[in-house]
């Protein structure tokens, strides 16, 4: 056989290395265990489903499953097919005439389903069983569901069905309640690890310790993918496979230089976290797989600061545990939590960007100054007690020229618009959550008007929501019972409307009635503005408040809020300071 003939009968490592039996299935033992139970007592079910991510082996397991109703070594099903049977061989080239391979992402119709139903009467015809494998099951139409459902609850003893599919939560619940369904789990990384290696050594190929780790990563437990990228990964590098090869061929920066880059940008070092950052990218990687490798390095840090013993992953080196323990100790939940927020928002922004890497860096440069910035709490602590405001505060990150007076009275007027702390006076609010009641949500009876205003608001009537809020003067109120003038025109339909709401919501006929007896009550928007004015002053008067604007001249009181627990304040001023960090036009300054 000539060079060019044996090159056309290469196959691909995925299709060379597909398992055939239970026994070369890899990360799937706890379905094999039920399997040989089942198989090994008679407890046959007539149909299974097969659930699970892409490459995981249902297909894999579906074919191996049919080889063990129909190997004919054994006298009845086994669990170990031989593989060297007639049926064994055919079914594992897919041309057994007894099982039926059937691709619904391509074959949908009732039509299709109706030729399975029509053929599940005859015998088969060598088999033990006639057996029936659907891929991509979801993919059926309703009515080709709804006429598969009586053959499927009850079909002839001869026929099996297995069914294979992704998206398990689109089969209707009438099929899974006739199916034995099994989950295939992604397989664990150090199983992967351990298979790539056996399976480079067949190949007669070399790969290091790290290429295989960057592989098993990268395939996130499928062992389809993981196999392809290590074909790929063979042919890239003639036969030796480096890490470095698989960082080049996946896009993928340094896992070590992405832990420095996550620490220089917590430390504040702009300039080296952006020379970083440009290396990474001269050398092929991409800006928004590095964005999202520092999401990963967030997150593992996050469960080294919550569950140290997460730090003992396989696919982390000895150094990296070491880097990463010091860092998670030094780094506060907060400053965590502020990253993982302005990365994930960030990892958008680079995918749109008509220049990711500007766009990365831009990302950096604002996590670079948001990570020196205190803690809300921490900063409030420090007023509430009498001192200034905490020296993090106003510092700068290094080679940011940073306004540091500048950061410190922004942080300070945002602390200012996050609300009042304990020690002032607390408004009461009332709000109503809409239950959860389907497409008919029923609420009880509310007791005033200002909550009867709210239910529209609760219920997204915005229109209506906008007129008895704005434009309606009160002049009796009691449940079931309103009457009131307006300050202006309303729209025809307008009391119309409001009882079909007010009837759907509280299961009460209502009765409104518009007066020009009577001027009646302010409107509910007037009362708000007085209110807010007198709760703004009652805040200015407030010790804390004094000292937050005699500290920094600057800032300003925008909006009083209720009294909230120290957690949530701290939560709702970070989401604030995020969604307000901006830069000014000399890049010099942080607004908030």
């Amino acid at each position: 056989m000539n060079e060019s003939a044996k090159k056309t009968e290469y196959q691909v490592l995925a299709r060379k290395y597909r398992p055939s039996d239970f026994d070369s299935l890899i990360g799937q033992e706890a379905m094999v265990r039920t399997l040989s139970n089942a198989i090994d007592t008679g407890r046959l079910a007539h149909a299974f489903v097969l659930t699970g991510v892409r490459g995981v082996g249902k297909t894999t397991t579906a074919r191996i499953i049919a080889k063990a109703l129909n190997c004919t070594a054994h006298d009845g099903p086994s669990i170990s097919p031989c593989g060297e049977c007639e049926n064994c061989k055919s079914i594992a080239e897919s041309r057994h005439v007894d099982v039926l391979e059937m691709d619904a992402a391509s074959r949908t119709g009732v039509d299709d389903i109706r030729e399975i139903i029509e053929s599940v009467r005859y015998a088969p015809v060598s088999a033990r069983y006639k057996i029936y494998i659907i891929d991509e099951v979801h993919m059926l139409s309703k009515n080709a569901f709804n006429a598969l459902l009586k053959t499927l609850e009850e079909p002839p003893e001869h026929v099996k069905f297995i069914f294979a599919t992704t998206e398990i939560r689109k089969l209707p619940v009438t099929v899974l309640s006739r199916c034995q369904r099994f989950d295939l789990k992604r397989v664990e990384a150090e199983t992967l690890i351990g298979h790539l290696a056996t399976l480079v050594e067949k190949e007669g190929a070399k790969a290091d310790e790290g290429s295989l780790k960057l592989i098993a990563r990268a395939a996130e437990g499928s062992v389809r993918d993981s196999l392809s990228l290590l074909d790929q990964a063979i042919a890239h590098g003639g036969g030796e496979v480096s890490e470095q090869q698989v960082r080049d061929m996946l896009g993928l920066a340094d896992r070590a230089q992405v832990l420095d880059l996550f620490e220089q940008v917590m430390k504040g070092e702009i300039k080296k976290a952006l020379t970083t950052l440009r290396a990474q990218y001269d050398s092929g990687a991409d800006p928004a797989v590095v964005l999202n490798d520092l999401l990963e390095v967030t997150h593992w840090l996050t469960r080294l600061k919550v569950t140290p013993d997460s730090g003992t992953d396989t696919l982390v080196s000895e150094a990296e545990r070491t880097q990463g323990g010091a860092m998670a100790e030094t780094l506060g939940m907060p400053h965590l939590t502020r990253a993982w927020q302005m990365l994930l928002k960030g990892v958008g922004e680079v995918k749109v960007a008509p220049s990711p890497i500007a766009a990365a860096e831009m990302v950096l440069i604002r996590l670079a100054y948001a990570a020196n910035l205190p803690a809300p709490a921490d900063l409030v602590k420090q007023l509430q007690s009498g001192g200034g405001a905490p020296a993090a505060g106003g510092a700068a990150p290094a080679g940011g020229g940073g306004n540091v007076t500048a950061i410190g009275a922004q942080q300070t007027q945002a602390t200012a618009q996050g609300g009042t702390t304990a020690s002032m006076p607390s408004a009461q609010v009332v709000a109503l959550r809409q239950d959860d009641h389907g497409d008919h949500p029923m609420h009880p009876m509310p007791v005033d008007f200002e909550k009867l205003v709210a239910l529209f608001e609760a219920e997204r009537e915005p229109t209506l929501a906008v007129v008895l809020k704005d434009h309606v003067r009160l002049v009796d109120y009691k449940p079931g019972r309103v009457s009131f003038n307006t300050t202006r025109q309303t729209p025809p339909d307008f009391i119309m409307r409001t009882k079909q709401c007010l009837k759907a919501w509280t299961g009460v006929d209502w009765q409104i009635t518009i007066t020009k007896e009577a001027e009646g009550d302010d409107t509910i928007r007037t009362k708000e503005i007085r209110r807010d004015k007198k709760r703004r002053d009652e805040a200015m008067a407030e010790p804390i408040v004094k000292a937050l604007l005699s500290t920094f001249p600057d800032a300003e009181l925008l909006a009083v809020r209720d009294s909230r627990t120290e957690e949530e304040l701290e939560a709702d001023l970070v989401d604030e300071a995020l969604e307000g960090i901006s830069f000014d036009d000399d890049a010099s300054e942080f607004d908030f």
